[in-house]
């Protein structure tokens, strides 16, 4: 890693770059989110403060938890303009976000769970698949997967059912 001498209060984009090892379009897309700022130079170049690199390092660390760039904006608008997260910071919204991640990591448990039942069954069901259609209105009332839109009455535009018996649906699940 690059060092950059103690009296460069200053960094180009590409000192930052190399130092948070956080690609240049992703320091332009983090400015253009205000999640980090720079000033311009007379030539119109960005120049960062060097506490742009805590600033990208809280971002980095947070995004490889799960943490929405919202949150993680709305999370640094808290701190005083320019001001750099500190541990206690750190440490005051890694609590807050704690139930939120808790909440996913039990969500993705249930789909990992839930997706080995579907793959054995292969029926991706409206009623009983939680992956292929989640909170499903329709499959609280019929069950099994649709291809077709219901319809009320007879088929006006030629259609065919789906199934060979003349049925609207396929067995699905033991049905």
């Amino acid at each position: 890693m690059p060092q950059i001498p103690e009296k460069v209060q200053e960094l180009t984009v590409g000192q930052l770059a190399a130092r948070s090892g956080a690609a240049v379009s992703a320091l332009h897309f983090y400015e253009s989110k205000g999640l980090i700022s720079s000033r311009r130079t007379s030539g119109n170049q960005r120049r960062f403060s060097r506490d742009a690199l805590r600033r990208v390092a809280f971002v980095r660390a947070a995004q490889r938890v799960g943490i929405p760039l919202a949150t993680i904006r709305e999370a640094l608008a808290e701190l005083p303009e320019e001001r750099t997260p500190t541990e206690e910071d750190w440490a005051r919204l890694s609590r807050s976000w704690r139930s939120e991640l808790d909440e996913r990591i039990k969500q993705l448990n249930r789909l990992r769970d839930h997706l080995t039942d579907c793959i054995g069954c292969g029926c991706l069901s409206l009623e009983t698949c939680v992956l292929s259609n989640p909170d499903d209105a329709f499959g609280e009332r019929r069950s099994g997967s649709r291809l077709l839109v219901e319809r009320r009455g007879p088929a006006t535009n030629g259609a065919q059912p789906n199934r060979a018996d003349g049925g609207g649906e396929a067995p699905c699940c033991g049905e």
